[in-house]
């Protein structure tokens, strides 16, 4: 959530930075106005007060003299008064502090000075290849959904059987793969540094609110029909909101987290969109990198975070490269965001295996979570940022692909024989 100081003296900048974002418009206008209303009722409901306050003393100091009723009575019906314009004007402020926050919770971040300015996806730019060694060489890939199937890795028509389209079921040695590579990357990442969580695959709608994904996001997540509880859409979510509403101390920064979830995601608006396959689909396993950390080091922490989900792909060796986001294609709590994209033969191209968002303060102030320096007076809003680390379900089709032998088989990455303990599929 934006600061609503920070809107009102940097109007015109706050707006600007809006402009860069995606098509959608969010002007601030409105927002402006409400709250000139708000401080101006409050200085109105300060002075009523005050006359309150003095009126009380006036009657109190009459007739502790023994002054006239005739003069007491008039300041009596004058109090009265400002009692009553003070009771009406309750109601009015709390609604304009609820359409305020309404507002508020509705406005994306603020694009990083140094995102690079631009509309959409076809203006990101990238940063980095690595592994251009490891592309196959082989011509007659087929699609991971064909050699899954041909491998009786993956069962997409029973799948939908017992659920409904975008739902597998993952057979053998496909749930195998699935399980080691969830172990793989959690045993890298706990040896990086991230301390393992596995928190609840149910949130509520106050831990959806505090990471962004309500109320803009609603439609894309499912909710359960009795309950204030929704289906995780990622990792993200639980961990970030088990620090909701503390306060930290500065010696406990960083903190460094890795969850393991399976995700839920209606996928609203992407009707038609890679309907074939594991690479879209409602439910899907994921590692997260969580990271909560000082504002002075965020910078620096955000393109460590990167490398770790890096990392990965790197054992794998998986070819891949590093996207930078343009202001038109960031997420809508980030604020700086850098893509790793996975190359999938087949299909002659990169897809995304991971996005890394720096978050700023924009998911702390939303969710209330703050630190405090030692003796220092007052306290800060944590930086949070997270990244997948990776995408089990896109890591699986890139492997499919890329280790895929002219004879119809696939290797087994060297890492992750270890937990296999089969060479190939």
């Amino acid at each position: 959530m934006l600061e609503l100081k920070q809107i009102r003296e940097n109007a015109p900048v706050v707006q600007e930075l809006l402009n860069r974002r995606s098509a959608d418009t969010y002007d601030i206008q409105q927002l402006l106005q409400l709250d000139r209303q708000q401080r101006e009722l409050e200085s109105t409901r300060t002075n009523l007060q005050a006359r309150s306050n003095e009126i009380g003393k006036l009657i109190g100091k009459k007739m502790r003299e023994g002054g006239d009723p005739k003069e007491i009575q008039p300041l009596k019906e004058e109090g009265n008064e400002v009692r009553a314009r003070l009771a009406a004007s309750e109601p009015e402020i709390k609604e304009l502090k609820k359409k305020i926050e309404e507002l508020l919770l509705a406005l994306p971040n603020l694009p990083d000075e140094t995102t690079p300015v631009g509309k959409n996806e076809t203006e990101n730019v990238e940063v980095r290849r690595w592994g251009d060694e490891y592309v196959p060489q082989n011509s007659h890939i087929l699609p991971h959904d064909e050699i899954a199937k041909k491998l009786n890795l993956i069962d997409f028509e029973r799948g939908v059987k017992v659920a409904q389209s975008r739902f597998v079921c993952l057979t053998g040695v496909g749930a195998a793969l699935e399980r080691a590579l969830i172990s793989f990357m959690l045993d890298r990442q706990i040896a990086a540094g991230y301390v393992e969580v596995m928190p609840p695959v149910l949130v509520n709608s106050t831990a959806l609110t505090g990471t962004g994904q309500l109320p803009k996001f609603a439609l894309d997540s499912f909710k359960c029909e009795k309950e204030d509880l929704w289906l995780t859409p990622t990792a993200e979510v639980p961990v970030t909101n088990l620090y909701r509403e503390e306060i930290l101390e500065a010696s406990q920064l960083p903190i460094y987290h890795c969850a393991y979830t399976p995700c839920f995601r209606r996928e609203a608006g992407s009707y038609g969109k890679d309907t074939k396959g594991i690479i879209r689909l409602h439910q899907f396993n994921k590692v997260e990198l969580v990271k909560f950390v000082h504002p002075d080091t965020s910078a620096a922490e955000h393109e460590a975070l990167v490398k770790d989900a890096e990392a990965i792909l790197q054992e794998l060796k998986l070819p891949y490269r590093v996207v930078e986001l343009c202001s038109g294609d960031l997420g809508f709590s980030a604020a700086k965001c850098y893509d790793l994209e996975v190359w999938l033969p087949s299909a002659g191209t990169y897809r995304e295996i991971s996005s890394c968002s720096n978050f700023k303060d924009f998911q702390a102030r939303r969710a209330k979570i703050r630190f405090k320096e030692g003796k220092k007076k007052g306290t800060k809003f944590v930086h949070t940022l997270n990244g997948s680390g990776l995408a089990i379900g896109r890591t699986m089709a890139a492997i499919l692909e890329n280790y895929q032998e002219p004879n119809g088989k696939v290797k087994v990455p060297e890492a992750l024989q270890p937990y296999l303990q089969r060479e190939v599929l």
